[in-house]
């Protein structure tokens, strides 16, 4: 089944009929009162800390006015550590992925020429970054970064990493500053291995997930919900499980109500086993390629109504960057630590 629904959005939605239901929220078990136990809860609430994949190889160099933000990666890092959202010892650090895990799902001869600097110049200038060594490293450690997270979130229910995102990668080429889909390759290493058999990505970028959507269309078991800007990047959209197009200039409002009638749906038919979330910030006001309004309460709302209903239902959660284009790196990296600095304050609340 096939449907639209036209009110300054379009949604195209996939019969998800035979899709189990999504497990129920966590066992509840009687509590005892007494200063004991509030002290002992206290002390669990406020011992919570959240993993995030982080690797100094995260950031390449770029020429010198280029558009893609790399140092918004070791800022955002340190602005965690100086608010105490995050410890050193919270941080792993990925190893590159093998060629072996990239092979589930991109094609070889993507993958032949990414290693031996064979990316034409038109498929350089397609994808936004000029192909180097350390390029080609960070892409691997970047995506190797998102499956240590999500590791970490099927072992202790949230998790996140400080890069990622990187959804216009397609199966045979990359695009939009996008090398290698490290979610794609993340759901799809885990359903190999038997760790997981569904998977829910929600996908919160102001840019559709083309590559995304166009790797897992065939797959029911993954779920694809991208919410983002009609009249922008890219020009020919691919075909989610859920798409939610927004008009130029919606603001916090607007977006909210949105999200919030869709999300339950979305999770309902995903009967998800783990979630991504792509926290994509370039939704902000002032973006250099956003073009919607949200201000940086309308994002943290965001932020919390995603942790909340995924959370809310005992599902893990992976957290990955997504794009940022705001006027200057800093200003990035603080819209970033808005989803992370949420992520924390919720699971120490509902401790």
């Amino acid at each position: 089944m096939r449907w639209a629904v036209n009110w300054r959005i379009t949604i195209i939605a996939r019969s998800n009929a035979h899709r189990r239901r999504p497990r129920g929220r966590p066992l509840r078990v009687s509590r005892p009162a007494g200063f004991k136990f509030l002290a002992v809860a206290a002390q669990v609430c406020c011992n919570f800390r959240m993993k995030c994949s982080y690797h100094p190889g995260y950031q390449v160099l770029l020429s010198p006015g280029h558009p893609f933000p790399m140092s918004k990666y070791p800022l955002l890092k340190a602005q965690l550590l100086d608010e105490g959202v995050l410890a050193a010892g919270d941080l792993l650090e990925p190893e590159p992925l093998d060629r072996e895990t990239l092979d589930l799902v991109h094609t070889a001869e993507y993958l032949n020429k990414l290693e031996s600097s064979g990316l034409s110049a038109a498929e350089q200038r397609r994808l936004g970054l000029p192909w180097s060594e350390s390029l080609w490293l960070r892409s691997r450690l970047a995506s190797g970064g998102t499956l240590l997270a999500a590791r970490a979130a099927l072992a202790g229910g949230l998790a996140g990493n400080l890069a990622g995102g990187t959804h216009h990668a397609f199966a045979d080429h990359g695009e939009g500053f996008c090398v290698l889909n490290d979610v794609a390759v993340a759901v799809t290493k885990l359903r190999v291995e038997g760790a997981i058999e569904r998977a829910a990505i929600i996908d919160l970028d102001v840019h559709q997930g083309n590559g995304t959507a166009a790797i897992f269309e065939r797959t029911d078991e993954v779920f694809t919900f991208s919410m983002h800007g009609e009249r922008n990047y890219p020009a020919a959209k691919m075909r989610s499980d859920l798409d939610v197009a927004l008009k130029d200039g919606v603001g916090d409002a607007e977006y909210l109500e949105l999200l919030q009638r869709h999300l339950p749906t979305v999770l309902e038919n995903a009967g998800t086993d783990i979630a991504f979330y792509l926290a994509g910030v370039d939704v902000a006001a002032g973006d250099r390629y956003g073009k919607l309004k949200l201000s940086d309460e309308g994002i943290r709302a965001r932020d919390a109504a995603v942790i909340e209903s995924v959370r809310g239902r005992g599902v893990p959660l992976v957290i990955v960057l997504g794009g940022g284009y705001a006027a200057t790196r800093a200003r990035t990296a603080e819209l970033h630590a808005l989803a992370f600095r949420e992520a924390v304050a919720y699971e120490r609340r509902i401790a």
